[in-house]
């Protein structure tokens, strides 16, 4: 079983300015929801960091969330939690698809994401996954978020500014012959 192997965790990271994290949960199945937003809260204290918590109707919307309110709002990083049981029809692959896609693209434009969404075939497997005596997959997504966001302070400024994506106050006027500027 998976749950009795071992695998290499990095030390928890150390931050000289405090760091605040989005939990953004879709609470579809309550109980493992729950397990999952526990093991994200302990690790984010752990490191002395802080968070806020939102709840969305289901997997599909916690990347929109997150796009949401790294444009709007000023976290370092986020957790995103959930749990997709595979089902009878194609609905599980769409959903599983496309959000990791979409929370991986929110990654490579800059956002420090953890992607704690459980997708399992039933479950037992999202009970043991989600709990923070057992895998504990809520806590790791948030130490996923905790080491992305050490990374961007190490690289750049704790602004909005890192990765692909420029900073919000570079906006460049380009000059036309006659000495007039365009936007």
């Amino acid at each position: 079983m998976a749950g009795t192997e071992t695998h290499y965790t990095l030390p928890r990271p150390e931050f000289d300015k405090p760091v605040k994290l989005l939990i953004v949960v879709a609470p579809y199945y309550r109980d493992i929801a729950d397990n999952l937003i526990a093991g994200a809260k302990a690790e984010i204290e752990a490191v002395g960091g802080t968070w806020d918590l939102v709840e969305v109707p289901g997997a599909l919307e916690v990347p929109t969330a997150i796009g949401l309110a790294d444009r709007k709002s000023n976290f370092d990083g986020y957790v995103a939690l959930g749990c997709v049981i595979r089902g009878e029809t194609t609905h599980y692959d769409t959903v599983c698809n496309d959000s990791s896609r979409a929370i991986q693209l929110l990654g490579l434009q800059g956002s420090c994401i953890g992607n704690g969404i459980l997708t399992v075939e039933n479950r037992p497997q999202a009970e043991v996954r989600a709990d923070p005596a057992e895998m504990n997959k809520g806590g790791g997504a948030a130490a996923a978020a905790l080491h992305l966001i050490a990374l961007s302070r190490k690289w750049g400024a704790s602004t909005k500014g890192v990765g692909f994506r420029p900073p919000s106050d570079s906006i460049q006027i380009a000059e036309t012959d006659n000495g007039s500027t365009t936007a």
